[in-house]
């Protein structure tokens, strides 16, 4: 058994490959075991089982194979890469498994199977299976087949697709082996379960036997729809609902809906193979259809019919064939032939389906036509050839055919023809049965149901019924507003015995409708019919009073109104009262009269007709009162307006008298039930009077009184036509100008277009001009409703009238249609406007079908047909010439267009390409000329223009374009892409055609709200696109993507990937994934405004903004578009709105003038994507000697989504005028979209850097102009050039410096000093340096001028690397051989000199003694003594503020919106301010004057002011303040949905870090639950990447103020505090769940965050709360967590020093020590792991510290022993696992002889080599200790280097021991000359730094016991750099300090002063009041480490307010003074005053 051995040793993945099986088979156990117990389905582990799996499942050895399929069926199972497998492993299933002889192999087999099904992997599992099928072996045939039915019974055929398997089942049934023909007969049987009788046709071919025995097996199938059992992991909310009815006892009926959805109906068309039968037609079919005999015609006939049987056809040119089907049908006189050729139709109809549509167009008209025929049987073949016609294409498109048959002399035909219109109906839906469609066929089928013939109105009532029923009540009933109530109740009855086609479906699509849903809509009962009624009464909004009427109510002019009338009634009586039109029948004139006497005082009757004016005045008020007083349901209208116009009626010669009449009319109509006979009554009276001076606005008040009563358009029309029937001109005038106001206030709804341009017609030609001016302002209006297309009625008006039609039409451009205020009240309550909104969007389209249209049918003759198809090329174009002519003449045409488009259609693949284009341009004009009636056209005649886009000719494929736009303009889309058509054009492999087609998709789908399913058929030829050989075409595909994803969704594009290859699978995959992230929003249903717009009319920018401001926002649609929110930078809200700018401005560019809009567009997070690419290596690095065409196209490529295409064009245009353009476009631009431009800004400057490659110099000076206004701008906004930026701009900017011309290098040189504004100077200075490396000799000259103006202006701190390194390099050119240049090396020397003194000579090392005298010489000329460091340092802003982030616009105040406008606002006062007193900074130590105590004013006052304080525990120093009245600011709390803020910027994080350590519980609870969210989702989390140390101490920050603060509070509810921990701690360990984010954690973040939390775990006051317990094991698992996944070496290093701290501290409690060596000794245990990933050479360091600030004997002196034996460990296991090499690790350490730790190692390595084991303690003398001097030089570098440390951000305490070591060691060392280069600044810094150091080593540091803190605390606390208080609020460098923090410190103010009643009750907090500047170098991290200290400061002034603390403390009580003794003087003087008041207080 000694092998055995030798494998149980190995680890589990290596024992599943081993040879022995035994081996393999522990293995196995040991793998299932394992991947039960991974709970985490991502888990590292899982990836290195992946290639094994397959070996599990193959495994030679049958017992081994059977535990490898259970371990593989549970890796399947839980691993996330399972799927990655699939392939391998099933098949591997299918050869090795299903051929074993033991079932339980097979099972797991089958198993394995359906759970990679369940893992979404059915289609590679399905092929895998398909493919067994040919095997040879019987058994792998079974198990496959029993396979795929399980999947099948369990998963659904949603998910198994059966189309391949009914190929093959077919081929099963022939099998030889029995069993294989059963297994198929079971899973025909399943198949036959979920598809029914679709399954029949593909098996009529099978045995008859086995066909039988099928039949019999399929009557048992139990007829309830079958369901899916078994969900995809993607179901689960389908699983669960499955569950719970299950849970409910399986409820059948349970589903409703969900059924319909579980199971897809199949199409048995869909399972069938298409037939090809062209080419098996006779050779002489076309000879023989054209024969004089009737026999042979039938004989091809017959060939055909035989043909067209085959139930699937295969996709071809048809044309010719129905062309001569048609021929037949129509002039055929034998009618067997007819019915024949009939019947051929339908065969081709239904195998062909859609594709069939295109020839549809054709047949129709003919088919109809032919219904004259009587004879049974030749009908019933035409009806069955319509009606499979008609499933081919659309109602839509044959509309216009069936329309102008239905007015047939013949009745058979109007009576085929409405049957065949009621079966259409039938296929239809609401939405497939839209109004505009219902409208002409509701009137054509009018004039039906009143018919002569019966059989005709029969038929119309059926139509008519089958309408109400598909459409709904709401949708029909407009139409029938004139059917007298028995025939309306005959419609009523056909339309409940209709049945519809889609049975159920309809039903759901009647819901909206507020119909009951019965079992099966065979026929709704009687209630359901009903039901719909009163829903409708219910709320009557939607149903438009105009719509009724605008059905074709308005009567003629000299009908009376009455006819119109009493028709409308019986539709609208049941409406409710909202929608009632009030119809009456005419009174008689007594009639009138004894009603009016019952309402009227009898001496108002009397007098009516009296002959003194004065009396009828007097009976005119009596009226008036008495109309006043009555109710609206007693007031007889009729009667009153007849007595009013009885004599002397209208013909009133005295105005008084008239005018209160017409006053009085108005009241009735306002007050009463008017109806349109009384209106009948006084509109005579009231347009005869409305051109009188004195009567007429009185006269106009009544007409608007009757408009309301009696709706606009009838009114309208009434007053019109009688105003032109009388001849004044005045009163024509003024009825149009009330028109002009009637429209404005009432809308355009329901006017008839027709009559009114008649009329206005007359009025234009009329000879009075107040006439003509009229009509032309009442055009201007109409204009607005209308839009353009109305000038078409006009054009052929004399050109004077015309220019002052288009003056007007101008004048109204750009305006808005108001939103009607009258006529809305009455019929829009509730329901809203849907209604109105569709007519207003119908009102354009029905003005263009009112343009009079010419049939052009007649001229388009065989002969002109036959010229165009001629062989000679002029013969051809005389025909084109013509077709032109007749359509120029004809202007607008009729669709009728007979051969043409068949002649025009074979002219598109003209060999002359001049005859192409001219066919191009014809075809434009006719869709102009045709309008929106080209619909019909588009698939014979618009398609074949698409494939004309392969052209290779550019200005034919141009034209071709065009021609397809015209095109689409009148169409719309959805005709383009219904059916294949598409997709077979982009499936030809042809470059041109693939890149203009999809230029041309993506250009138009981000218009449309809804595209037709069939546009999922060009999907898989997109994604072959993506991957062509052309560029092109690969960049189209890829610009398209988004757009096809913003239609069909990301999950069905990434569906259709599954059919391609591996390799591109993924490609395409990744390039989804890149197009779901720009994915547009869909367009937002138009806004009411945007609706009546009228074409051009409102700016392009607005419509879009508007309507998406509204599809964001806000609910209620906006009715004008929002000039603040089309503003250039965002919408709304910041998220989708961006993203909408992005779509829109696509279809702004349709047309290339159109230049209004952004010209950059903000792409959200655009900048950092492309960052993140280029430093992925995704994009070429922006680096070249010149520039190469990749460049260019790849920034062309990016520039894509965010420059306007226009400008694009422009920019990278071949001649540089049209770069000229660009830039003069982009300097107007500049000031008016700051934030695009910065959000494209590294885009920007690459594109000037190409410029500067271009030799014309025009470009050049107005590039470099531009660049000087862009910096100007970018400091304004202080803006901060980024790494990448600067790096790709700079070096090209310095290459210019060289220029010959003077003019330019002047301006080169004055962009590089604007640069240094937002751009670090030292960071500038690299790039410089580089530039001085030129073999042109103006540009070394120039680049070291520069140089000497950097350290001019900014010191020495610019020269980097260092300074000696720097001017070395600058030495060296004054040997240059150019004059200019060695000048300029002297003077920059010289500059440098004059800054640092001698020093200089110093640092440019040894010069060639030539070279030196010429220095020394210039020198003494320059003669200048070496000044102070210029005081322009500290201003140098940029410097060093902040390391780039990748978000430096975070520094932008654009950026600042995700805070309340409040705080941008202190934020940027403090930032002026702070750039005001920046300069300042180092001579000023004052606090701030506002933050300063009054103390004379306290003093003087004796207590006249009282607040309120609480008691504090010492002192009660707060009386000091007086109230302060500062309002207080609100915080906002960020969105609590952190990710809908699509850009998860910096600002954000910050925002959101900086309250988690807010004083307010709610507030830092809040804060800390959206940081975790955001660390929760995996997709965010990254986004905290770089803000780690700043969370960890916020939150570290906030555990002390518990412990301090709130833990005290008495007032606090405990149960807040708990939530708070538990928030804290939940976060943290989401936090230190995600490694990469754990691991960015620093060594002092990692200290502190020990010390807060082994402090908590301490704390016995939380061990006292309720849930105490709870929260100290979760702190338990968090420090484990914290211990395990930080960086192991920071974590090493923080806990080692925690250590140290602990030990040396005197108040620290022995307990805290303990635990920290605990998680020491926890480090220890995971070393053996983690060694390899340590940093040796700091641990070694931090240890060798810890050694020297506890020698050993000290270290014995401690009371417990654990500390040393802690360390012993460690050094023991580091060393056993690093064995002699950890002697290597001592770089670090200075001398190591001296270090007690060499010797402790060697020691040990010494031990562990002897095996002794003892431990000695004799050789405790260590190497021999060698104090020897380092040479001078040696010196200096060890100096700099420490010097350099301290300046670093990083290593500044590291820096600053280090030099505290340094210089106990050489206590002669000398390092003045070292601080002396340095400002006041460092040099005060690094004094008291180590002033610091030293108290601390001394172990001085006495800290009072409260504070729990230790003194090394202190340090670590104290900030990097200085804290000298100047009097800005905040720093010298612009740092960005968050708002939050001044925040909270007025907070905490007004706490203090009684203005808040605040909850807590805190220590006060003085040196809050003075805030220290931060450090040149800030971070957020400093900013609130400052912050902690002096928190802690304070806490210690008020504990002892000693002289000892205070010097200890750095940032002491904010006045850091000259000497100790004056710090002592001014303290002792303060303590005195504090005395002094509490004392007269008392």
């Amino acid at each position: 058994m000694g092998d055995d051995s030798e494998w149980m040793k190995l680890p589990i993945d290596q024992k599943c490959e081993h040879k022995l099986w035994k081996a393999r088979l522990n293995g196995y156990e040991e793998a299932l075991k394992l991947f039960q117990k991974i709970d985490d389905e991502k888990s590292p582990e899982w990836s290195k089982y992946l290639g094994l799996i397959k070996k599990f499942v193959t495994d030679s050895n049958a017992v081994a194979q059977l535990k490898g399929l259970e371990a593989a069926l549970a890796y399947v199972e839980n691993a996330h890469v399972a799927g990655k497998t699939t392939g391998e492993v099933a098949s591997g299933v299918v050869n090795k498994v299903f051929n074993q002889p033991k079932a339980r192999a097979k099972e797991l087999g089958l198993d394995i199977c359906l759970m990679y099904i369940e893992i979404e992997k059915g289609e590679a599992i399905q092929e895998e299976l398909l493919k067994g099928l040919d095997n040879k072996n019987p058994k792998i045939i079974v198990a496959c087949i029993e396979t795929l039915r399980k999947a099948l019974s369990e998963f659904g055929s949603k998910i198994i697709s059966l189309k391949p398997i009914i190929k093959v089942l077919p081929k099963l049934f022939e099998s030889r082996e029995k069993a294989v023909r059963d297994e198929a007969k079971l899973l025909a049987v399943e198949i036959y379960r979920w598809i029914r009788d679709a399954l029949r046709p593909p098996l009529q071919n099978i045995n008859s036997v086995q066909l039988k025995e099928l039949e019999e097996e399929w009557i048992k199938v139990s007829s309830a729809a079958p369901k899916q059992t078994r969900f995809l992991r993607s179901q689960q909310e389908l699983k669960a609902k499955f569950e719970q009815q299950q849970g409910l006892g399986g409820d059948a009926d349970g589903g409703g809906d969900d059924e319909e959805e579980a199971v897809p109906q199949v199409d048995a068309y869909e399972l069938l193979e298409a037939v090809e039968i062209l080419s098996k037609l006779p050779k002489d079919f076309y000879e023989k259809i054209e024969a004089k005999k009737w026999q042979e015609r039938k004989e091809a006939l017959e060939a055909v019919e035989l043909l067209v049987k085959n139930p699937k056809l295969e996709s071809g040119d048809y044309a010719d064939l129905v062309k001569v089907l048609k021929k037949v049908v129509g002039k055929d006189t034998n009618v067997m032939l007819v019915a024949l050729a009939a019947k051929c139709l339908a065969g081709l109809a239904t195998g062909l389906r859609k594709k069939f549509g295109q020839y549809a167009g054709h047949v129709v008209p003919t088919i109809l036509e032919k219904f004259k025929e009587k004879k049974p049987q030749v009908v019933q073949a035409l009806q069955e050839a319509i009606d499979a016609i008609f499933l081919t294409t659309t109602l839509q498109n044959i509309s216009e055919d069936i329309l102008a048959v239905m007015d047939n002399k013949n009745p058979t035909i109007k009576q085929q023809t409405s049957l065949f219109i009621a079966r259409s109906f039938r296929h239809c839906t609401p939405s497939t049965l839209p109004k505009s469609l219902l409208k002409p066929f509701c009137a054509a089928l009018l004039k039906h149901i009143n018919d002569s013939a019966p059989e005709v109105r029969d038929a119309g009532f059926e139509a008519l019924g089958t309408a109400l029923k598909v459409a709904g009540e709401k949708a029909v009933n407009p139409f029938l507003a004139d059917v007298d109530k028995l025939k309306l109740d005959r419609i009523k009855e056909c339309a409940e015995k209709v049945e519809l086609v889609y049975g159920k479906k309809t039903g759901a699509a009647e819901k909206k409708e507020g119909k009951p849903i019965a079992g099966k809509t065979t026929a709704l009962p009687g209630p359901g019919g009903d039901k719909e009624t009163k829903d409708a009464a219910a709320k009557p909004g939607p149903l438009k009073k105009a719509s009724a009427v605008k059905a074709g109510a308005p009567p003629k002019k000299g009908k009376p109104a009455t006819a119109a009338g009493t028709g409308g009634a019986g539709a609208k009586g049941k409406k409710g009262p909202e929608t009632k039109e009030i119809f009456e029948s005419e009174l008689s004139i007594e009639v009138c009269e004894e009603k009016a006497a019952a309402v009227l005082p009898a001496s108002c009757i009397q007098q009516l007709d009296s002959g003194n004016w004065k009396e009828r005045l007097a009976c005119m008020e009596e009226f008036q009162k008495a109309v006043e007083l009555m109710e609206r349901s007693e007031m007889p209208c009729q009667a009153l307006v007849r007595m009013l116009a009885k004599k002397p009626g209208w013909k009133e010669t005295n105005f008084q008298v008239m005018q209160m009449k017409l006053h009085v009319v108005a009241l009735i109509a306002q007050k009463g039930n008017f109806s349109k006979t009384s209106a009948q009554v006084v509109l005579d009276g009231l347009v005869d009077k409305v051109g009188d001076v004195k009567c007429g606005s009185n006269a106009k008040e009544a007409m608007t009184a009757i408009a309301e009563a009696c709706q606009l358009p009838w009114t309208a029309e009434q007053v019109v036509a009688m105003a032109f029937s009388q001849k004044n001109p005045k009163n024509q005038s003024e009825t149009l100008n009330w028109l002009s106001n009637a429209i404005k206030e009432f809308g355009f709804s329901g006017l008839n277009v027709k009559a009114f341009i008649s009329n206005v017609k007359t009025a234009l030609a009329a000879t009075n001009p107040a006439v003509r001016t009229s009509a032309i302002t009442l055009l201007g209006v109409m204009y607005l409703y209308v839009g353009p297309s109305l000038r078409m009625f006009f054009e052929d008006e004399k050109p004077a009238l015309l220019s002052q039609i288009d003056a007007e039409f101008e004048k109204m451009q750009g305006q808005t249609a108001p939103a009607p205020t009258r006529g809305i009240s009455r019929h829009s309550v509730g329901g809203g406007d849907d209604g109105e909104e569709e007519e207003q969007e119908e009102v354009g389209n029905d003005v263009v079908d009112l343009l009079p249209r010419t049939d052009i049918g007649d001229k388009i003759t065989a002969e002109l047909v036959s010229k165009i198809g001629d062989k000679n090329w002029k013969i051809r174009k005389e025909g084109l010439d013509e077709v032109t002519s007749i359509i120029n003449e004809a202007k607008f045409i009729e669709p009728n267009i007979g051969e043409l488009p068949a002649a025009l259609k074979g002219r598109l693949n003209d060999s002359n390409k001049i005859l192409v284009q001219q066919t191009l341009s014809i075809l434009q004009q006719l869709a102009t000329a045709m309008g929106p009636n080209i619909k019909q056209y588009v698939k014979n005649l618009g398609i074949p223009v698409i494939t004309v886009l392969g052209d290779s000719k550019n200005n034919v494929r141009a034209a071709a374009l065009a021609t397809v736009n015209a095109w689409a303009e009148q169409t719309g889309m959805k005709e383009w892409l219904e059916g294949e058509d598409l997709s077979e054009e982009l499936k030809k492999e042809n470059p041109f055609l693939r890149q203009e087609l999809l230029g041309w998709l993506a250009e138009k789908l981000p218009a449309l709200r809804s595209v037709p399913s069939d546009l999922l058929l060009c999907v898989p030829h997109l994604y072959s696109c993506l991957e062509d050989r052309n560029g092109d075409v690969r960049k189209k595909a890829q610009d398209a993507l988004p757009f096809f994803m913003m239609h069909l969704g990301f999950e069905k594009m990434a569906k259709a990937t599954g059919k391609l290859k591996p390799t591109s699978k993924d490609q395409v995959l990744a390039m989804l994934e890149k197009a779901k992230a720009n994915m547009p929003a869909k367009p937002a249903p138009p806004a009411k405004a945007s609706s009546r717009v009228v074409g051009g009319a409102a700016p392009a920018k607005f419509q879009p903004a508007s309507a998406f401001a509204d599809d964001l926002g806000s609910n209620t649609m906006e009715s004008k578009p929002d000039p603040k929110k089309a503003k250039a930078g965002g919408l709304s809200s910041k998220t989708k709105g961006v993203q909408g700018k992005k779509v829109l401005s696509k279809p702004n560019l349709k047309e290339d003038d159109d230049k209004s809009g952004p010209i950059f567009i903000i792409v959200p997070n655009g900048k950092e994507q492309r960052m993140k690419e280029e430093k992925a290596l995704k994009v070429l690095k922006w680096n070249f000697t010149t520039p190469r065409d990749e460049y260019i196209e790849q920034l062309k490529t990016q520039m894509s989504t965010c420059v306007a295409k226009w400008l694009q064009d422009e920019m990278f245009h071949a001649d540089f005028q049209h770069h000229n353009k660009a830039l003069t476009v982009m300097i107007e631009h500049l000031e008016s979209e700051k934030d695009g431009v910065i959000s494209c800004l590294d885009l920007i400057l690459k594109w000037l850097t190409l410029r500067f490659f271009d030799t014309n110099t025009s470009v050049l000076m107005k590039t470099l102009e531009y660049l000087k206004l862009l910096f100007n701008l970018l400091s304004q906004e202080e803006y901060h050039l980024t790494e990448n930026e600067a790096s790709s701009f700079i070096p090209y900017l310095i290459l210019k410096v060289g220029e010959p011309k003077d003019v330019i290098r002047k301006d080169v040189r004055a962009i590089l000093n604007r640069m240094c504004l937002i751009y670090p100077a030292s960071k500038m200075f690299p790039f410089i340096m580089e530039g001085t490396k030129s073999k042109n000799s103006k540009q070394r000259a120039e680049c070291l001028e520069e140089l000497g103006c950097l350290v001019e202006s900014y010191g020495m701190n610019v020269c980097q690397p260092t300074p000696g390194k720097a001017l070395k390099e600058m030495a060296t050119h004054i040997g240059d051989r150019d004059n200019a240049v060695r000048n300029a090396a002297l003077n920059t020397i010289v500059t440098v000199y004059n800054v640092h003194g001698d020093q200089v000579f110093k640092l440019i090392g040894n010069l060639s003694e030539k070279d030196m005298s010429m220095l020394e010489e210039r020198i003494k000329r320059s003669a200048k003594r070496p000044s102070a460091a210029p005081v322009r340092q500290a201003e140098e802003k940029p410097q060093r503020t902040q390391n780039i982030s990748t978000n430096a616009s975070m520094m932008r105040k654009g950026q600042a919106e995700d805070m309340s406008s409040k705080l941008k606002i202190m934020y940027r006062t403090y930032r002026i301010q702070n750039r005001n007193m920046g300069s300042h900074s180092e001579t000023t130590h004052t606090v701030p004057r506002e933050f300063q105590l009054d103390l004379d004013e306290i003093e003087n006052d004796n207590g006249t002011v009282r607040c309120e304080m609480p008691a504090l525990v010492q002192h009660k120093l707060d009386d000091i303040f007086e109230p302060v009245l500062i309002p207080e600011p609100k915080i906002r709390a960020v969105s609590p949905h952190f990710d809908d803020m699509h850009s998860n910027t910096a600002s954000t994080i910050n925002f959101v870090i900086s309250q988690v350590a807010s004083g307010d519980i709610n507030t830092s609870i809040q804060a800390l639950t959206q940081i975790d969210e955001v660390l929760k989702q995996e997709d965010k989390a990254e986004a905290m990447s770089g803000h780690i140390d700043q969370f960890l101490i916020a939150t570290f920050m906030q555990l002390r103020l518990i412990y301090n603060t709130h833990m005290a509070d008495e007032k606090l509810d405990k149960d807040e505090i708990v939530r708070l921990y538990s928030c804290i701690i939940g976060s943290m360990i989401t936090l230190f769940q995600i490694e990469s984010l754990a691991r960015e954690a620093s060594t002092g973040v990692l200290k502190d965050l020990m010390h807060g939390l082994i402090t908590l775990m301490l704390d016995s006051r939380v061990e006292d709360l309720e849930e105490g317990e709870q929260v100290i094991r979760s702190v338990n698992l968090l420090v484990v967590k914290v211990l395990e996944k930080s960086d192991q070496t920071n974590i090493l290093s923080a806990l080692l020093v925690l250590l140290q701290d602990s030990l040396l501290a005197t108040a620290s409690s022995p307990k805290f020590s303990e635990l920290v060596m605990k998680c020491l000794w926890r480090m220890v245990r995971l070393l053996p792991e983690t060694i390899n990933s340590i940093n040796l050479d700091r641990i070694l360091l931090d240890i060798h510290i810890f050694m020297k600030v506890f020698p050993k004997e000290k270290l014995k002196q401690c009371k417990s022993e654990f500390p040393i034996r802690t360390l012993k460990t460690l050094l023991h296991t580091l060393c056993k696992l690093k064995g002699p090499k950890i002697l290597d690790h001592l770089t670090m350490i200075d001398n190591k002889n001296e270090s007690e730790l060499e010797a402790h190692l060697c020691r040990v390595m010494k031990h562990s080599m002897d095996q002794t084991g003892k431990a000695d303690k004799d050789t405790e003398k260590g190497a021999s200790r060698i104090e020897e001097k380092a040479s001078k030089a040696k010196v200096n570098d060890i100096l700099a280097e420490i010097f350099k440390k301290i300046g670093s951000k990083e290593n500044t305490k590291e820096g600053l021991a280090e030099l505290y070591e340094y210089k106990k060691k050489y206590s002669d060392a000398d390092i003045e000359p070292f601080l002396k280069n340095s400002s006041q600044f460092f040099q005060s810094y690094v004094e008291r730094g180590l002033r610091l150091i030293e108290t601390e080593r001394e172990g001085k540091g006495r800290i009072a016991t409260s504070t729990g803190i230790s003194p090394q605390m202190e340090g670590t606390c104290v900030p990097v750099s200085t804290h000298t208080v100047s009097s800005s609020i905040g720093n010298t460098n612009g740092e960005e300090v968050g708002p939050s923090v001044y925040l909270e410190r007025l907070k905490i103010l007004r706490q203090r002063c009684g203005l808040d009643n605040a909850k807590e009750d805190r220590p006060p907090l003085t040196s809050l009041l003075s805030k220290p500047t931060l450090p040149t170098v800030a971070s957020s991290t400093d900013m609130l480490h400052s912050k902690l200290s002096q928190l802690r400061e304070s806490r210690e002034q008020y504990q002892h307010l000693d002289l000892d603390s205070n010097q200890t403390h750095s940032s002491g009580i904010g006045t850091t003074l000259a000497s100790p003794s004056s710090a002592a003087a001014n303290i002792d003087d303060l303590k005195k005053r504090l005395e002094r008041i509490k004392s007269s207080r008392k």
